[in-house]
């Protein structure tokens, strides 16, 4: 897919992967770049460094991205590229309360659902569209100490995998962001984390990864290159790998 002269929208603009996501396509030259947050004021911020356009947007609300897509589409242009970005991280095992899951699960899985079910039809009948979608490698691999966060994340790379599958024949590329630690306000105070046992990287560095990845449409995007060793480890012998997650888990998580 070629950015140049595309209309854009990113969610969770204000800040970390979000925000740099936005300055990437903007230096690519997208003619149009939407950047939307549950922070209005970050977002404005941003749209006002790179000549963009903010909207508040909630992710957890069907209704307010499906207003984000009809409101763009019919006063600014029709949308190439929706990069579902905003995720949450929650801590925690099966004890964490139930209102909390559901948040985790509509931020982080249904938000997708939600762009697709709304973005899809209308790329469709104009002969293509491109879906970013950002997961996690908890999403390939689980996440010790959050079970909220590594479940959803399986569900939101399923999902992109679904959709890879059901439309790529009718012409809606997809792209699925699975990147380990990145430096932003999600990891702020866990930068000693098991995420970060391969470094922590810069928004720059992944939001040029997913660049690259959409120019190229490829689905998997990986910027910390351990994890797919360590994909490769879990298929090959899983109860192998689960002993050693179990290991760092021990390291990690003190009860």
């Amino acid at each position: 897919m070629f950015i140049e002269k595309t209309c854009v929208v990113v969610t969770g603009a204000a800040s970390g992967i979000g925000r740099a996501l936005c300055r990437a396509l903007a230096q690519r030259g997208a003619a149009h770049v939407i950047c939307t947050d549950i922070d209005l004021a970050g977002a404005q911020a941003v749209a006002s460094e790179i000549n963009g356009m903010a909207f508040e947007l909630d992710v957890s609300s069907e209704d307010q991205i499906s207003h984000l897509i009809s409101c763009v589409e019919e006063t600014i242009a029709p949308i190439d590229l929706f990069c579902s970005n905003a995720g949450i991280l929650t801590l925690g095992g099966v004890d964490v309360d139930n209102d909390s899951w559901q948040r985790t699960w509509d931020i982080n899985v249904m938000s997708h659902v939600w762009a697709a079910r709304h973005m899809v039809p209308r790329m469709v009948e104009r002969g293509g569209g491109y879906l970013l979608n950002t997961a996690s490698a908890a999403g390939l691999l689980n996440q010790i100490g959050a079970a909220p966060y590594g479940v959803t994340k399986h569900a939101a790379v399923g999902l992109a995998e679904w959709l890879a599958i059901t439309y790529g024949d009718l012409g809606i590329g997809v792209s699925v962001l699975c990147p380990q630690a990145v430096r932003s306000k999600m990891i702020r105070g866990l930068e000693d984390d098991v995420a970060s046992i391969d470094g922590i990287l810069e928004p720059e560095v992944v939001a040029s990864a997913c660049i690259e990845a959409i120019e190229n449409e490829t689905f998997l995007i990986l910027p910390h290159g351990k994890v797919l060793d360590y994909m490769r480890a879990k298929t090959t012998d899983y109860d192998r790998w689960l002993s050693g997650m179990r290991k760092l888990k021990s390291i990690y998580v003190k009860h």
